[in-house]
């Protein structure tokens, strides 16, 4: 896989980033523009199947998170990986810095992914959070934040591996906001192939009659109907 940091950043600026930023602020969800070829996602999916790369194997029915599985890569990640996660990292700090001044919430997350990570390891989130995850028919994910530590990072990124209708059916990205004093709302994506879907961590910037409030949201994958749906989970933060 040679996808390079200098091309995961063009691919990366290729999206419209004012117009997905205005996603996130409505739905807490918004998609990117292609960031993996066909062949890329096909090269990364069979990565699946060498357990050498990954620290952890989480089987979702033991622990009674859904079913179907995830892995979690090591620190040593796949070239694809690494140059993604740094390239969408300066285009979703804007977004991070804005919501956490709505919500009057501290901003600790400098300039580079690497100083922030360090910051992570410093405060003992030093293991791998970035997952490849992959359901067959039967399979889904129950609704679920990714926090792992003290240190969140507001945002993370999901790049489908496999193409909706022709690889598998069912599947859906959901999204759940938890609304005061209010039913719960909630959305479907189908997520193309290469092409990623920005998300919140835990909450969103909500306007109320007092300012702003934080709106909880949680994410989680519909059942699979038929197929093999895989996933690239990419987190900006580390786990303890």
């Amino acid at each position: 896989m040679e996808l390079t940091r200098a091309e995961a950043r063009r691919r990366a600026a290729r999206t419209d980033w004012t117009a997905l930023m205005a996603g996130l602020d409505e739905d807490g969800s918004a998609p990117t523009g292609p960031l993996l070829t066909p062949g890329e996602c096909a090269e990364l999916a069979a990565l699946y199947d060498e357990p050498e790369l990954f620290r952890t194997t989480v089987d979702l029915a033991r622990h009674r998170f859904g079913s179907g599985a995830y892995r979690y890569f090591t620190h040593d990640l796949p070239a694809p990986v690494a140059a993604l996660r740094a390239a969408l990292y300066p285009h979703l700090l804007p977004v991070a810095r804005d919501w956490a001044a709505r919500l009057g919430r501290p901003a600790p997350w400098p300039d580079s992914l690497d100083a922030w990570l360090e910051r992570c390891h410093a405060a003992g989130q030093d293991r791998s959070a970035q997952i490849l995850l992959s359901h067959g028919p039967g399979d889904w994910n129950a609704l679920h934040r990714d926090v792992f530590g003290e240190l969140v990072f507001p945002l993370q990124v999901v790049i489908a591996l496999d193409t909706y209708g022709t690889d598998y059916t069912g599947g859906e990205f959901l999204m759940v906001e938890q609304r005061p004093r209010a039913q719960s709302r909630g959305s479907a994506s189908v997520l193309r192939q290469g092409h990623g879907l920005v998300f919140t961590t835990r909450d969103r910037p909500v306007r109320t009659r007092r300012g702003w409030s934080a709106g909880a949201m949680r994410h989680g994958v519909s059942t699979v109907r038929s197929g093999r749906r895989r996933t690239l989970g990419l987190v900006f933060h580390d786990a303890a």
